[in-house]
């Protein structure tokens, strides 16, 4: 081989294994240096600019104040001034407002735990949303009970600590909402949002969550997500069911994914619902794994309603798609005869996929009394 040609694989080789090192993610690539810039986002930095956090000032005349407003007026600029923030009823605050390319990498959240609580993400300058979720069932949280998950990208502490640590590109824009539709003021919405301003390949897809309900008993097979037209990667399920009529098993329903030119039969059909959250026997136990989990405790009681919250995370499985997509669930359940029967049981879902954009118009999101969880 000639000197030359020789020089230029050994170049090839060398560049391509810094690629396949600095696109590592996680604790593998932590070692390896790029150009990506840190920048974070929170009340004490609404822009994410660089110099500009803990700038606020103490303002003792503030009309409307978040909770804890006046805890720094004796201390001043920079101490912890203005780490809240409140939103009235019926507004809307912008939390992440920023150009460039780049990915978010972390959302920790405390909020209200209330489905009035409406999380909206738009990228790059979008006009219709690429996520749009209840606040605690963006994280996993259903019924507006609050529960433990320690799985790899949902991470849920006591009290009311929500974090997402799923992977969110964008190329030229990325804005994210928080509407209060409830009737009463939230006086504390504490948040960061952390992201690495960086250049992105030309094939990256972008994160989608779309937050859906019915009643079984109305929509059997329940859908968890439809009219998905693009390519992309299919990644997780959250469902937040409620037995209504019975304290029976509920878990027989079979997962299906209509994949590109299937059309009245899919080509992935699971074997019952325990089976597509890598449990077993129904769920005698609640479980919090990386990538599977039933949250709720088990209550060994004949009072109805009865409360599930599952997350399947797709993560080391995602379902691939080319041109559309679309999932469901059966809600199936024994009879007295030992018969599969259909139940009549309240479902609320987040499906969560990445896609290349433009993405379909999402159905609208339901008024906050069809929102509202079933109490006892």
């Amino acid at each position: 081989m000639k000197p030359f040609l020789l020089t230029l694989l050994v170049f090839i080789i060398i560049g391509c294994n810094q690629l396949q090192f600095s696109n590592q993610t996680g604790v593998a690539g932590l070692p390896y240096l790029d150009e990506s810039e840190t920048r974070s986002i929170s009340a004490e930095n609404r822009t994410g600019e660089r110099g500009v956090g803990g700038m606020a000032i103490p303002d003792p005349l503030e009309p409307f104040p978040a909770a804890s407003a006046r805890a720094a007026d004796s201390l001043g600029q920079g101490w912890k001034v203005k780490p809240f923030l409140r939103v009235n009823t019926g507004e809307t605050v912008t939390l992440m407002d920023v150009e460039g390319s780049g990915v978010i990498q972390h959302i920790w959240m405390v909020e209200g735990l209330s489905r009035a609580n409406v999380i909206r993400i738009y990228w790059d300058n979008e006009t219709e949303p690429s996520v749009e979720v209840p606040a605690p069932d963006f994280f996993a949280v259903g019924h507006e009970k609050f529960a433990r998950v320690n799985s790899q990208v949902i991470i849920n502490n006591p009290e009311n600590a929500l974090n997402s640590f799923w992977s969110m590109p964008f190329k030229h824009h990325a804005k994210i909402t928080f509407t209060n539709d409830s009737k009463n003021d939230l006086h504390l919405l504490a948040y960061q949002i952390t992201y690495a301003l960086k250049p992105l390949p030309k094939n990256i897809s972008y994160f989608h969550a779309q937050w859906r309900r019915a009643n079984s008993s109305v929509q059997n097979p329940y859908v968890i997500l439809d009219n998905v037209k693009g390519k992309g990667r299919y990644v997780g399920t959250f469902l937040a069911w409620t037995q209504l009529t019975s304290r029976g098993w509920f878990g027989e329903g079979e997962v299906k994914f209509y994949k590109d030119e299937d059309t009245q039969y899919p080509t992935i059909c699971g074997t019952g619902t325990e089976d597509y959250f890598l449990g077993s026997y129904g769920f005698p136990q609640s479980y919090t794994t990386a990538y599977a989990g039933t949250t709720l405790p088990f209550k060994d009681s004949d009072s109805l309603p009865n409360y599930w919250s599952l997350y399947r995370w797709h993560i080391q499985d995602p379902i691939t798609f080319n041109s559309k997509l679309k999932v469901t669930i059966q809600s199936l359940g024994w009879n007295d005869k030992g018969k599969y029967r259909l139940l009549n049981d309240d479902i609320a879902s987040v499906a969560y996929w990445y896609q290349t954009e433009p993405h379909n118009p999402f159905p609208p999101m339901l008024p906050l009394e069809k929102r509202a969880p079933i109490k006892h």
